[in-house]
């Protein structure tokens, strides 16, 4: 058994993404109208590419929430489509606006007074808190343990793993 997985999601993993964000905050990955409203509001604020609106949203959620290219591109690939949005290219990058009816909608899903970045509150939070400070963990064992430490804590980790899947299981 290898100390990591190239595939893992871990800190030293190739993988698709980093241990936090991208995968919807701590209440689920994000559905895609979610990713949708999310990408509507942010074009009502200003012009933005992609990767202008990835790091708008994980801002907006102190980092709790930053979906990935692999859900933010074909929104917007969409909303172009559809004519809620056109694009334009500005230096390499394709900037994307709101036509009138992309105003119309996002103005629409805006009025439910809900924005679609917002986190649940209260247990998810707490959750996502625990999840941040076992990550510092993991990290400070694998910088500073001796070869047996890092094995035990891989157990440690392997077993939690197996009992949060067992949770979801009894659901």
């Amino acid at each position: 058994m290898g100390r990591f997985d190239p595939e893992s999601r871990g800190p030293r993993g190739g993988g698709r993404g980093g241990f936090g964000g991208g995968r919807g905050g701590f209440g689920g990955r994000a559905r895609r109208g979610d990713v949708r409203a999310a990408v509507l509001a942010v074009l009502t604020e200003t012009d933005a590419h992609g990767y202008q609106i990835i790091q708008e949203l994980a801002a907006k959620t102190q980092g709790r929430w930053q979906p990935s290219p692999g859900s933010v591109y074909p929104v917007l690939q969409l909303l172009e489509e559809s004519g809620l949005a056109t694009s334009t290219e500005s230096e390499g990058k394709r900037v994307y606006s709101l036509t009138d009816q992309g105003r119309a909608v996002a103005a629409e899903a805006a009025s439910t007074g809900r924005q679609p970045w917002d986190v649940e509150a209260g247990e998810g939070h707490k959750l996502a808190d625990q999840t941040h400070l076992l990550h510092a963990a993991v990290r400070q064992v694998g910088a500073a343990g001796t070869p047996e430490q890092i094995e035990r804590a891989i157990a440690i980790v392997d077993a939690a793993r197996r009992d949060l899947y067992t949770i979801l299981a009894e659901s």
